[in-house]
């Protein structure tokens, strides 16, 4: 592969091959440490329907089939094909911000993390916030995401107006999702999972744009809570039933691909449409999941701290989604990337739109978490990185790192930390992951967004 350095911020990789685009990194040289990850780019090129590039944000690492970082458009009416590798096993995992009416001074952090501690389910097999009374309720779900949960009294109605696509994607169809993930997703609705999933209480650090930030509900010193999570294992079971049907198909449409994890489909086809309804349904799950988990905090915060949190936004970073660009209907896949819609942009509600949307960028553990705002002239499709960005996989973490030692270090710096399990915390290490300060500036380089304000963590749940 040649790469080639055209901007500060910017990487092409020349078409070689089977490949029907370029592919173009955001990227600092410093940041572009994966080959394996370019390799990916370079695959995705070759998916019949691509246009404009293939490309890869700041946070550009190794995944399934598409790099994690990865964005790819598919033109549908030309052929373009959906890939559930170009989304991942978790379907809509995303980020939820919620600002408070307090700050860190006279805060009960303690109290406060213990309750969330203690009724927040996190891991790998857990509990779950929302009891459904069955599968109806987990179809109205799939159906109607964040809306059912605020029709059922798991929020109010303002959230709904600071969710992208104002709480639900449409086109779900919940029987294009199977037995097995229906079932997997009955008892999950409201946990956090495991990995790098989390509930942070942050406080905001430096504003960088007064003005936008007091839109979007945000002032220096205020304490925010940051959620991390997506479709559980209803999503990782769609997305695993989806590609092996995908993987069967694509001969018959004389689709040939240079890895299989790349399975795909045209986006017209019944298999591509197939994919597209349970993809819908499980990020509607998603966003019913962070609304869940939303409402525990804020329950948390009045009975502890008699405070009020308001929802900031709600955006996922893991979806394909059908969208216009330059008067083409597109697919456009985003994984481990975010939606960053610019100002004036029809999909944000009336208070957002002279601004641009949030772009919620979550660091790790003792790191710094950003938001931003979408700007004009995104190359990508409105998209930009979604987080630091992993380094090392959790294997090689839990090998370097003391989970124990990590928390104490943590708790040093004022940051309290509920954990299930120390090798949890130690493959989630900061050592472990790229650093967030450099992928921010450098998709603000690249001209895919901009800083409206920095925050820090002074308390952490995970799995």
């Amino acid at each position: 592969m040649r790469l080639v350095q055209e901007t500060p911020y910017r990487f092409r990789l020349d078409r070689t091959g089977p490949m029907r685009v370029p592919g173009v990194v955001f990227a600092s040289a410093t940041l572009l440490l994966e080959d394996e990850a370019l390799r990916q780019v370079a695959n995705v090129a070759t998916l019949p329907g691509i246009v404009r590039a293939s490309y890869g944000m700041p946070d550009l690492h190794w995944g399934y089939g598409f790099p994690i970082g990865g964005v790819a458009a598919t033109d549908v009416e030309d052929g373009g094909v959906v890939s559930p590798g170009g989304v991942g096993f978790d379907i809509s995992c995303g980020v939820r911000l919620l600002a408070s009416d307090t700050r860190r001074d006279g805060l009960p952090l303690h109290r406060l993390m213990d309750l969330l501690g203690d009724t927040v389910p996190r891991g790998a097999a857990t509990g779950a916030l929302w009891t459904l009374s069955g599968r109806p309720e987990l179809e109205a779900i799939l159906r109607d995401g964040a809306r059912h949960a605020v029709a059922q009294g798991r929020g109010v109605p303002r959230d709904l107006e600071r969710c992208e696509d104002f709480g639900a994607l449409p086109g779900a169809d919940p029987a294009q999702v199977g037995a097995r993930a229906m079932e997997r997703g009955l008892g999950q609705v409201g946990s956090l999972g495991s990995g790098n999933h989390f509930l942070e209480l942050q406080t905001v650090e430096q504003v960088y744009d007064e003005a936008v930030a007091a839109v979007f509900g945000l002032r220096a010193g205020q304490v925010c809570v940051m959620i991390h999570c997506g479709s559980r294992g209803l999503g990782h079971q769609i997305c695993t039933d989806h590609v092996r049907a995908m993987d069967k198909a694509m001969a018959g449409y004389g689709i040939d691909v240079p890895d299989r994890q790349l399975a795909c489909a045209p986006v017209e086809s019944p298999e591509g449409r197939a994919y597209l309804g349970a993809m819908a349904a499980a990020a509607n799950y998603g966003r019913a999941n962070r609304q869940a988990l939303g409402q525990a905090a804020r329950d948390a915060f009045s009975s502890v701290a008699g405070a009020r949190l308001d929802l900031v936004y709600d955006v996922s970073h893991n979806l394909a989604k059908i969208e216009e660009h330059d008067g083409r209907l597109l697919c456009v896949h985003r994984k481990g990337a975010t939606l960053a819609l610019p100002p004036g942009h029809p999909g944000l509600p009336g208070d957002l739109r002279p601004v641009g949307q949030p772009v919620l960028i979550p660091g790790t553990m003792g790191t710094a978490s950003y938001v931003l705002a979408g700007v004009a002239g995104g190359e990508a499709f409105h998209s930009t990185c979604h987080g630091a960005g992993r380094t090392q996989s959790r294997h090689q973490a839990a090998r370097a790192v003391n989970g124990k030692e990590l928390r104490a270090r943590l708790e040093s710096r004022g940051i309290a930390v509920r954990g299930l399990g120390w090798r949890g915390l130690a493959e989630e290490a900061p050592s472990a992951y790229k650093d967030v300060d450099a992928v921010v500036a450098a998709s603000e380089g690249a001209g895919l967004c901009r800083r409206i304000a920095r925050l820090v963590p002074i308390g952490v749940v995970k799995g």
